[in-house]
């Protein structure tokens, strides 16, 4: 397998290049009991969803994509004997098994066939799944259904842990508990893979072993509007002093000459930028239209020995037009009406994965909002979406663009 040149530098240039991950065991684990600490709000069809999943991975095949699988390119890494066990010693230690189970548990991870490992990495682990783990206290208190190592059931959205602008990437430190973890396993792939080769160089934020709290920032408030200008949602999960230090970090490595900053309201309904807005051609956006009325932006620049300079942007789509280097900006809305437009933002109707200028993916039950791209001039490729949408995450949430061709000017 060849060196990646990675190049994200707009939302819509053509797609060559992404990494999926297809969800499995993590899936399995969601119970009424954790399923709202796990972030999601319904139990899953599992095997519906990996079929759903595994249709929008065909038609990405289909249009010219090259997809990589998360668990294969972290097998891959892990081929590595050191390296495997350095992870392994990472990841189950005594703060997590107690001193009596750790090496026990390390010795299990261990021993698995790499895919069973990396299934076990993603998909937690639990006191029954490991030989003799109840015999002990920790076991033998918590219960053999009990974690030993935590479920990561949100690794099928891609795009909050990992988040590519120009040719490098924020390695998201995720705001929630339950998302955390995922951050490692990418750094992983990023440092060791192959196929990665030298990415040390390519990470802006978020290589470090410490937890950045509170300036955690997530991939689904990172929009590449051009290769001059960022956009960053001010989320519940990605913090203002986040997107500073980020925005100080672009400009110092000139990923960015701009970044604008899109203040949200704190709440799981907008979680990310990605839910109220993305980018569907050279020119346009499908936005939900109550996004209009109570978002407030700030453009951010470099200025006056190492301080930025901020200014407060009266007009949201006059910034993103600026942001995009287009004189007019085309906008789509969510719906016909506020209650449809309510209703299809919540299914994720605004999250389109666009594959070219003017081509986007989305889910298939957003069915006036489609029409109303289609209207527009608008190609839509649609997906199955009865579970997947059930963790509230579209086609751009469950995909990481790694490689798209410049957009021509």
């Amino acid at each position: 397998m060849s060196a990646l040149s990675p190049s994200v530098a707009s939302e819509i240039g053509t797609l060559r290049e992404v990494i999926l991950h297809r969800p499995g065991l993590e899936l399995r684990r969601l119970t009424p009991a954790n399923k709202d600490a796990l972030l999601f709000d319904e139990l899953v069809w599992v095997a519906k969803a990996q079929e759903e999943h595994d249709g929008f991975a065909q038609v990405l095949r289909a249009q010219g994509v090259q997809v990589h699988l998360f668990a294969d390119l972290l097998a891959e890494a892990l081929a590595d004997d050191a390296l495997r066990l350095h992870l392994i010693e990472e990841v189950a230690t005594a703060d997590a098994c107690g001193v009596e189970l750790v090496d026990r548990v390390r010795g299990h991870l261990g021993e698995l066939p790499l895919p069973q490992l990396v299934a076990h990495l993603v998909g937690g682990l639990t006191v029954q799944e490991v030989p003799g783990a109840g015999d002990g206290f920790v076991g033998g208190v918590l219960g053999p259904a009990a974690f030993l190592l935590p479920p990561l059931p949100n690794a099928v959205f891609t795009r909050d842990p990992s988040a590519w602008v120009g040719s490098g990437v924020v390695l998201s430190p995720m705001h929630k508990p339950a998302r955390r973890a995922e951050r490692r396993l990418w750094r992983t792939i990023y440092r060791h893979h192959p196929v990665f080769a030298g990415a040390d160089d390519w990470i802006w934020y978020g290589d470090d072993d410490r937890d950045y709290f509170p300036a955690t920032i997530e991939g689904g408030d990172v929009l590449v509007l051009s290769a001059d200008c960022v956009a960053i949602g001010l989320s519940e999960r990605s913090h203002p002093v986040a997107a500073e230090n980020l925005a100080a970090r672009l400009f110092a490595a000139g990923a960015a000459k701009w970044v604008l900053a899109i203040d949200l309201p704190k709440s799981r309904g907008t979680m990310h930028l990605d839910t109220v807005m993305t980018v569907v051609d050279t020119d346009a956006v499908v936005v939900w239209p109550r996004a209009l009325r109570v978002l407030d932006a700030y453009r951010i620049e470099p200025g006056d020995g190492g301080r930025m300079r901020v200014t407060a942007e009266p007009d949201l789509l006059r910034a993103i037009a600026a942001g995009m280097g287009v004189g007019a900006l085309r906008v789509i809305t969510t719906g016909e009406d506020e209650v449809l437009a309510d209703r299809e933002q919540w299914d994720d109707g605004n999250n389109t994965l666009a594959l070219r200028p003017g081509v986007v993916m989305a889910y298939e039950r957003n069915i006036d909002t489609n029409r109303r791209l289609s209207d527009a001039g608008v190609e839509v490729l649609t997906i199955s979406s009865y579970e997947l949408p059930r963790g509230r995450g579209g086609p751009r949430c469950m995909s990481c663009p790694v490689v798209r061709e410049p957009v021509a000017s």
